[in-house]
């Protein structure tokens, strides 16, 4: 089948007009906003040949100018948690802004989701794709560096959406982009996602104190609600009054740490989920060392959907891939510095198909 690309001004905000990309291969489809480079809608099939919306979001573009859980977002700086709101780098004290509590949280008060980027369309033989740009100036949020991002997505003939990450920046700094779609493969508004089977490839993850920033251990799942090494039901996590982590997380809202060779840079498997009752299938492979898992905890039906309907706590499943929470401040976690003259290189890679 062709793959097809088309592009539409969708709204217009005071940083100029928000651009809507439409890209299709065939089979899947999904719709790239310029706004926060936002994944505003994915299609696809399940065994029966039923296609549905997967991603959680909103109808009206406009929607999205306004404060939202990041629907389908590329948030940053830093996403994730930076504990105090502050890190030293250099021998210096940094200070970004808190905006949740004490802590920053994916990048501040404004972070990268609540932007235009630059875009534009690719076509490179039978891969449609956009690509995105966002250059973010020296102090925003009280991040040090003018650091540019190129976010580019592609649609693949092998039903895959390929995410492509690239930084850099004029004075040392730190970043940690990431994705931050919420999955439904019954589809956006159907309901819960307790019943989807997940496999994660992790045998440690970070342990969190009450603020949720990590604690500085690496620990094994082994015994612990976060063992997916085998597949088994979301559900089975959720309701695990025992564990401290889950109680105060009201649910999975974790680094996972992805099972790699020390040292190997290269895409590797993260995680596997499926709807039993659609057949839907998606993998995530990614070159990044975590994965924070987030059960959409937070959702609390008082925002209407995409289809209308109310968005509930466990309503999605987040695959976040990542570099640690608060690595900054955790000097035995992967370091997520950045200088001059470095370029930082990054896949994710969400693969669909049906069972």
């Amino acid at each position: 089948m062709t793959a097809t690309i088309s592009q539409a001004i969708a709204a217009t905000h005071e940083d100029g007009p928000v651009t809507r990309y439409e890209l299709s291969n065939g089979t899947i489809s999904t719709a790239i906003l310029s706004w926060g480079a936002i994944i505003q809608e994915l299609h696809v099939p399940g065994r029966d040949g039923t296609t549905a919306n997967v991603v959680l979001g909103f109808r009206d573009v406009k929607r999205y100018f306004v404060k939202h859980p990041h629907f389908g977002a590329v948030v940053g700086r830093y996403g994730n948690r930076i504990a105090g709101g502050q890190f030293e780098l250099d021998g210096q004290q940094i200070r970004v802004t808190p905006n949740k509590g004490t802590f920053t949280l994916h990048g501040g008060d404004r972070g990268f989701d609540y932007y235009n980027w630059e875009s534009e369309a690719l076509e490179e033989g039978d891969t449609v794709g956009v690509r995105l740009r966002r250059v973010s100036p020296d102090g925003e949020e009280g991040f040090p560096g003018t650091l540019t991002a190129t976010v580019t997505y592609r649609l693949t003939p092998d039903n895959a959406l390929r995410i492509d990450y690239e930084v850099t920046t004029d004075k040392p700094t730190v970043h940690n982009l990431t994705n931050h779609s919420y999955f439904n493969l019954a589809g956006e508004g159907s309901g819960t996602v307790e019943d989807h089977v997940l496999t994660l490839n992790a045998s440690h993850y970070t342990p969190t104190n009450e603020e949720q920033i990590p604690t500085g251990e690496i620990a094994p799942v082994e015994g612990t609600p976060f063992d997916y090494r085998q597949p088994h039901a979301i559900r089975d996590a959720l309701r695990d009054g025992s564990s401290d982590q889950i109680v105060r997380a009201r649910g999975i809202d974790h680094n996972l740490v992805i099972d790699r060779p020390e040292g190997d840079g290269s895409l590797a498997p993260a995680a596997r989920l499926v709807d039993p009752a659609s057949g839907r299938v998606m993998t995530v492979e990614t070159t990044e060392p975590g994965m924070q898992v987030y059960t959409g905890n937070q959702l609390t039906g008082e925002i209407v959907g995409y289809s209308g309907r109310l968005y509930r706590q466990t309503d999605a499943v987040c695959f976040e891939t990542q570099h640690f929470p608060d690595s900054p401040n955790q000097p035995t976690f992967p370091s997520t510095v950045l200088r001059p003259g470095e370029t930082y290189t990054s896949t994710t890679i969400y693969r669909f198909g049906t069972e």
